[in-house]
C-alpha cells in the first residue's frame, strides 16, 4: 500500500501490525472518575486529534455536565499533558482536541467522561467495557496538513499506519 498526502486511511492495526506501525495511536482507558485518552505521536508531529463516537458499538457519548445525557458521574474535558482543553457539550458524540507541541515520538493525554447508551450494558452505562468503543473513529491531523484516520478496535485502541 502506498501513502499519499491528502488521502484518508481507515485502518485498524492489531498485533504485529501495531508493533511495526510508525503512525499515531489513541488509547482509551476506562477509569473512575475520569476516563482517559492517551495519544502516541508517530513519525509526524500532530496538531490535533478528533474522536467520533457515532459508530461505536456502545452508542457512546461524552458526559460533561450534571443532569444531562449521561449517567450519574460527569467530567468535562481536562488536559492531562500536552493538549488544549476546551468546552465539550454534554452528550456530544464528536470532539476535537488541539495538541501543544506534539512532536514526533511524543505523547499527550486528556480526560473526560464517556458513557454508553445500551439498554443492557455489561457494567452499566456509567462504565465503558472493551468492545463498546469498537467502531469509533480517531482522526489525527499533522502540523503539515495530512490527515490519518483509524477505527478503534475491541481493545480500545485506534492506530493509524501511513
Amino acid at each position: 500500500m502506498m501513502w499519499k498526502a491528502g488521502l484518508v486511511l481507515l485502518i485498524t492495526a492489531t498485533g504485529a501490525q501495531a508493533a511495526e506501525c510508525t503512525g499515531a495511536s489513541l488509547q482509551f482507558i476506562e477509569s473512575a472518575p475520569r476516563d482517559r485518552f492517551e495519544i502516541s505521536v508517530g513519525g509526524e508531529p500532530l496538531r490535533a486529534v478528533s474522536i467520533d463516537l457515532r459508530g461505536s458499538a456502545g452508542r457512546l457519548i461524552f458526559d460533561t455536565a450534571s443532569g444531562g445525557t449521561g449517567v450519574e458521574v460527569f467530567q468535562p474535558l481536562r488536559d492531562e499533558g500536552g493538549t488544549v482543553a476546551g468546552n465539550v457539550a454534554d452528550g456530544a458524540e464528536v470532539i476535537k482536541v488541539g495538541l501543544r507541541s506534539a512532536k514526533a515520538g511524543g505523547r499527550a493525554a486528556f480526560s473526560i467522561d464517556v458513557d454508553d447508551r445500551l439498554a443492557a450494558s455489561d457494567l452499566g452505562q456509567i462504565r465503558v467495557t472493551g468492545g463498546e468503543m469498537a467502531g469509533a473513529v480517531a482522526t489525527f491531523e499533522t502540523v503539515n496538513g495530512q490527515v490519518f484516520t483509524a477505527v478503534f478496535d475491541a481493545k480500545n485502541r485506534a492506530v493509524a499506519c501511513p
